[in-house]
Order: C-alpha cells, then sequence, then structure tokens
C-alpha cells in the first residue's frame, strides 16, 4: 500500500491546506490503495481488459474524438444504419449497463459480485414536451420500484431537465411573474418531482436530483429543499446536489444545513465538483456578470474537502454522497471516517463514480468494507449520445498524454503479462 498511496498523500498536503495537521498521520488501520489494479479489473477477463484499452487508445486521440462526436449525433439523428450498434458495442458498453433496466441488471449483478453498489440513472436530459416529461417520470419511478429490495442499488438519479422545460427553469430561477400557462407549467414539475420522490420514499430507496447550470439550479435548488422537507423526516429520502466549483456552494451547503436543522428535517448532500465551467465562465464574460466558478483548481478542491469535513463532522443528521472521480478526496474521507470510528458502511456514507470510469477507486473502496457504487447509466442509445459524448471529451487528455483511465488499463495489462 505504502508506495502506491504516497503520492496521493503528498499531493494532498499540497493542494489542501486544512488537512496538514493530518501529514504523516494517515491511520495504520485504513489498509487502501486506491492504486490496486489487481482489485480495480478483477472483475475484466483478458479479452475485455484488451477491448477496453482500444477503447482509451482511440479516445485519446483528440481529433478522432472531435469528429466523432460532431459525427455520431449526426448519424444518430439521420438513423442511419449500423450506427446504433457500433455505437452500442463500444462507447455504449464501457459507460451505460443496458439500454434498459433488464438489461442494466446484468450490470449490476456484476457489481454487486465485487460488493460494489449500482446508482440507477435514466440518461433522458434536455427533453421539451410534456409527453417526454412524463415519460422520464415514469422511467424513474420504474427504476425505484425496480430497485426495491435490492440490497445493491441503494439510490436512482436524475436530472430535472429531463422533467421540466429549460426555459421554464430558466424564468423560476430569475424569480419571473409566470403567466398562467407556465405556472400550471410548474405545478406539473412540481408534481412530477414529488411522484419520484414519494416512489423513493415507499420503496426504501433514495432519490438525487443532479445539479445543473447555475442559471436554472435556484429552481433545483427550490424544488429540492420543498422535497426534502416532505420526505426527509425519519430518513434521507432525497439529496441535492452541491457543486464546489461555484465559490458560493460551501456556504450554501451549511446554510442548507441550518435550515434543515430548524426546520426539524435531514439533508442528503451529493458532492461533484462541476461539470459546466468553461459555459459558466463564457456566459458570465459575455454577460458582464462575475463568474461563479472558483478561480483555480486549487480553490475547488479546498471547498470540496472542507465540504466533506462539514459533512462528515454531522454525518448524523446530513447523508453524504461523495460522486468524485479524485482519489485525494476519497483518501480524505475514507481516512477521517476511520480516525472518527465511522462504520466504513454507514447508510450515510457513499462514495460513487461513473460506470466504466475510475475502477481503481470504486473497487478498492468496496473491497476496503466502504459504500461504494457506480452510477449506472441506462436508456437508449439514442437518448444517451450527449452523456456518451461528454465521457468521451472528458476522457480526452489535454495535454496529449494517456488519460488517467488508459494508464489504469495499461498498468493492469501489464500486472497480468499479456501482450
Amino acid at each position: 500500500m505504502e508506495k502506491t498511496a504516497q503520492p496521493v498523500r503528498k499531493n494532498l498536503e499540497k493542494i489542501n491546506a486544512v488537512v496538514q495537521e493530518m501529514a504523516g498521520h494517515w491511520p495504520e488501520e485504513l489498509e487502501l490503495d486506491l492504486g490496486n489494479t489487481e482489485y480495480a479489473f478483477a472483475h475484466r477477463s483478458d479479452q475485455e481488459l484488451k477491448k477496453v484499452a482500444r477503447l482509451f487508445g482511440l479516445m485519446n486521440n483528440h481529433w478522432l474524438v472531435g469528429m466523432g462526436s460532431k459525427l455520431g449525433l449526426a448519424a444518430i439523428r439521420m438513423h442511419l444504419p449500423f450506427v446504433e450498434s457500433a455505437v452500442k458495442y463500444t462507447i455504449f458498453g464501457q459507460f451505460c449497463g443496458g439500454t434498459t433496466l433488464l438489461e442494466a441488471e446484468k450490470s449490476i449483478q456484476r457489481l454487486g459480485a465485487a460488493r460494489v453498489l449500482s446508482i440507477l440513472d435514466y440518461g433522458a436530459e434536455g427533453k421539451e414536451t410534456e409527453e417526454d416529461f412524463n415519460n422520464t417520470m415514469k422511467e424513474t419511478v420504474r427504476a425505484l420500484e425496480f430497485s426495491q429490495g435490492n440490497t445493491f442499488i441503494p439510490m436512482v438519479s436524475t436530472k430535472v431537465t429531463g422533467m421540466a422545460r429549460f426555459g421554464l427553469l430558466e424564468a423560476v430561477s430569475r424569480g419571473d411573474a409566470l403567466s398562467p400557462a407556465m405556472q400550471t407549467e410548474w405545478e406539473n414539475v412540481v408534481k412530477r418531482i414529488d411522484a419520484i420522490c414519494h416512489a423513493a420514499m415507499i420503496n426504501g430507496l433514495t432519490i438525487s436530483l443532479d445539479a445543473e447550470e447555475t442559471w436554472i439550479q435556484q429552481a433545483i435548488d427550490d424544488l429540492a429543499v420543498m422535497m426534502a422537507q416532505r420526505y426527509n423526516r425519519e430518513r434521507v429520502v432525497v439529496y441535492n446536489t452541491y457543486q464546489l466549483y461555484r465559490t458560493d456552494r460551501l456556504e450554501y451547503l451549511k446554510a442548507s444545513y441550518e435550515q434543515a436543522r430548524n426546520e426539524g428535517y435531514l439533508i442528503g448532500a451529493k458532492l461533484v465538483r462541476g461539470a459546466y465551467m468553461e459555459k459558466e465562465r463564457n456566459r458570465a464574460q459575455e454577460m458582464g456578470y462575475p463568474s461563479p466558478i472558483q478561480p483555480d483548481k486549487a480553490a475547488t478542491d479546498r471547498d470540496y474537502n472542507l465540504a466533506l469535513r462539514f459533512c462528515l463532522d454531522h454525518y448524523e443528521e446530513i447523508a453524504l454522497c461523495n460522486a468524485s472521480h479524485n482519489a485525494d478526496s476519497a483518501l480524505l474521507q475514507a481516512a477521517l471516517m476511520v480516525q472518527r470510528n465511522i462504520p466504513r458502511n454507514h447508510p450515510h456514507a457513499l462514495f460513487a463514480q461513473l460506470y466504466g470510469m475510475s475502477d481503481n477507486l470504486t473497487f478498492n473502496l468496496a473491497q476496503a468494507g466502504f459504500n461504494a457504487g457506480k452510477y449506472v447509466i441506462y436508456g437508449a442509445v439514442k437518448d444517451v449520445m450527449p452523456y456518451l459524448i461528454r465521457r468521451a471529451q472528458e476522457n480526452t487528455s489535454v495535454s496529449g498524454d494517456m488519460s488517467r483511465e488508459y494508464q489504469f488499463v495499461l498498468a493492469e495489462i501489464k500486472r497480468r503479462g499479456m501482450r
């Protein structure tokens, strides 16, 4: 463990002043090696591992990913023959659990065999019609009913933009006076969100609402608070998502906790760094307001780890989902839990990474006895294409070097003595 974990420790000490007092005092009983590729890829056969290596190798080609993203979307929209099949058996197979819940069940069982949890996420987003919104709601309720009683599925995740029009969320977030038609539209959104939260409660699960762009986030926060007030009385049913690359989210997390404590309910906090940095900065510049995004990565890491600490300081009242691919933050949470004697399998302490990514984190955390899970995205290929394109772009190395994922796969291939 020592050789693999030491660089992670040094990096954490450098970027995060709040943990400097812990330097050199990581608990020996932690026994966690986040670089162990044997555990990370034990669920992969040699043939599967070679396929993953080929895929990540292609995804390191900037030109190929950029061109493929544009052509892929166009081809799907034009219903060109064989395109969906090609996508399904390459990038879809790496990052999605299946096209349906029944298909995803195989992925869930495979993860469960390695003690890894599954967080189901229907991949629809950015819909525009009431029919589409109702379909997303029904599919989410179906996922909650499907998961009832399955100890390896603690949570279902959803995007509010799959159940509400973007323009409506923007108007509500601005505090605009809604026309009678828009008021009715908003009431329908509230009913949809309430339906999925109620389904989560009666089926013994939790539901998390994803964070989105700042100019629609206020409406999502309002929905999350409304649902927490209704459903988080006896246990945490509803999680809101806090994007710590925003300068105001650490304080908002603390304010959310104070409000919940004063009003007698619990909160669920899914912590993420964030997904819309360039879009947010560009919009702020174009419209002439201060950027809501942290000035640099170090500031984001600082607030993220402070938020982790805050949630663990109040773990009996805050259910934490550390939804990050950052090894430093994973190690920090694990070490704090061991130091504070918080049970590794406590229901208020969950680690989560995306399916097909950061297996070194998820599988090693699970092997060490922590609650660690994968976001298992599922849905028709055409519906999840925007998600898949983001994953491809995310894994394209900015510097031209091999991506982090590719490095781990190649290390395991070498460890197995494969050619």
